[in-house]
């Protein structure tokens, strides 16, 4: 079994969905793990459930508020493993994209992504086994129509990682992205919400359309990218660096 004893895991989204738990996984194994996300709640419920488990509040689209927080977490311990986990997924086709969608989706999943890998990035590379693992997506290996914005910045999550790799490549750290389909996540239950609502079809109607590429046709559980993450924290996965690892159910990317 893979012992994270000693490690220090900051997972950002942490309080829902596959922050959750990956956090749950991460400190099953024996990291400490500290959860950060906009909303106090419910990191503090997960958070409660997790001896030892801290909950920061972080803006990760701010500088300012990235760089406390990890302060914060830094205080508690050195942070040795980073989860960029927070994200959000708008949808319109690229004709129809505001720069205001396009700005908030590459501030919460690149430059989110960014500012809090630059963070740790010292005390993330001098760690034995330190990690960085970001939570990435399918549609950062690949096209689907409706999702420019989201896309280009999952795409840019990836690009980011891979340079990560080599810049750490020398170290005993490695980054590498975990890129899921749709997935059972609150996210994905609103944007099913949003499609019934505004098509007037039934639920299972647009799930089926949500699943049509994933071979398995169900949506992939929580569960499912947080072993893929503890794999990725394993010392016997230090070779596995600058990858793009899809959860998927055996798409074709």
């Amino acid at each position: 079994m893979t012992d994270l004893s000693g490690h220090h895991a900051v997972i950002t989204g942490g309080g829902t969905g596959i922050g959750a738990a990956i956090a749950r996984t991460l400190h099953g194994a024996g990291a400490r793990v500290t959860l950060m996300g906009r909303r106090l709640e419910p990191l503090q419920a997960v958070a409660a459930t997790l001896p030892g488990a801290a909950a920061i509040r972080i803006d990760v689209t701010d500088e300012a508020s990235v760089e406390a927080a990890m302060a914060e977490a830094r205080a508690i311990a050195p942070v040795t493993i980073l989860v960029n986990n927070a994200g959000g997924a708008e949808t319109a086709p690229v004709a129809k994209t505001s720069m205001a969608l396009w700005q908030q989706m590459i501030a919460v999943n690149l430059t989110g992504a960014f500012l809090c890998t630059r963070a740790v990035l010292k005390e993330v590379s001098q760690a034995a086994n330190g990690r960085i693992i970001t939570v990435a997506s399918t549609s950062g290996l690949k096209g689907y129509a409706y999702t420019g914005a989201y896309a280009a910045a999952k795409h840019g999550v990836i690009g980011l990682t891979r340079t990560l790799a080599l810049e750490l490549a020398s170290t005993g750290a490695t980054a590498n992205a975990i890129c899921p389909g749709f997935a059972d996540t609150d996210l994905v239950q609103r944007s099913l919400a949003a499609v019934t609502a505004k098509t007037g079809k039934l639920a299972d109607e647009v799930l089926v359309q949500f699943v049509r590429d994933n071979p398995q046709k169900r949506l992939i559980r929580p569960e499912e990218v947080a072993a893929t993450a503890l794999w990725l924290c394993d010392p016997l996965s230090c070779s596995v660096n600058g990858q793009a690892i899809a959860v998927a159910g055996g798409e074709v990317m």
